[in-house]
């Protein structure tokens, strides 16, 4: 397993949040932001975290490191080539900023297993979930390379990395009902899991 000094956090806020019609990261959901939601919860893990953003002002009072993309337009595969950038360390965890039930029990599971890998990255029926994933710092040349092409599919860099998915047998393991991974991209999702209890 790779030290603490070795891992960092990045939470990725950049998004357009075009489905949700507002900024994700500020919905209150259960009575507070869903940013806040996800930094109690990575929390637990005694990492740094730094916050990758396009509107540093609105961060600030959050008290971690904010830095905007290295190259803008690209997405979220342009968040994480700046997490990766901004990093001093060997390893990123990467998560977004509307996944309210992230398990740190799993999230230090995926740790524990990078120091082998490129990359820790939960599948389930052929979906890659890239935003709960763990990054090696050496990921960022195969990412601006493809970057430079302008193909901004995540997956897409994949092909060149030792990857190790996680699936769903070894998920069900840490949360039964999958609710680490759920993205609260729309309205109806946050109804739909307002009074979801994990």
């Amino acid at each position: 397993m790779v030290a603490a000094s070795q891992i960092e956090v990045a939470i990725l806020a950049g998004g357009q949040s075009r489905r949700m019609g507002r900024d994700k990261s500020f919905l209150i959901f259960n009575g507070k932001p869903l940013i806040e939601h996800v930094i109690d919860r990575l929390r637990v893990l005694n990492l740094n975290m730094m916050i990758i953003i396009n509107s540093p002002e609105k961060y600030s009072h959050l008290g971690l490191p904010l830095f905007t993309d290295e190259i803008a337009g690209c997405g979220s595969l342009g968040g994480i080539y700046t997490a990766l950038k901004k990093s001093v360390s060997s390893y990123v965890l990467c998560v977004a900023c509307d996944m309210p039930f992230l398990n740190p029990t799993l999230l230090h599971y995926q740790i524990k297993l990078c120091s082998n890998f490129d990359a820790v990255i939960p599948k389930i029926d052929d979906q890659a979930h890239n935003l709960h994933a763990v990054y090696a710092s050496s990921c960022q040349l195969c990412i601006r390379q493809q970057i430079e092409t302008g193909n901004f599919r995540i997956s897409d860099f994949y092909r060149d990395l030792n990857v190790r998915y996680i699936n769903k047998v070894e998920i069900e393991a840490f949360d039964p009902r999958f609710l680490s991974l759920v993205n609260l991209n729309t309205p109806n999702d946050v109804k739909m899991m307002a009074h979801v209890i994990d």
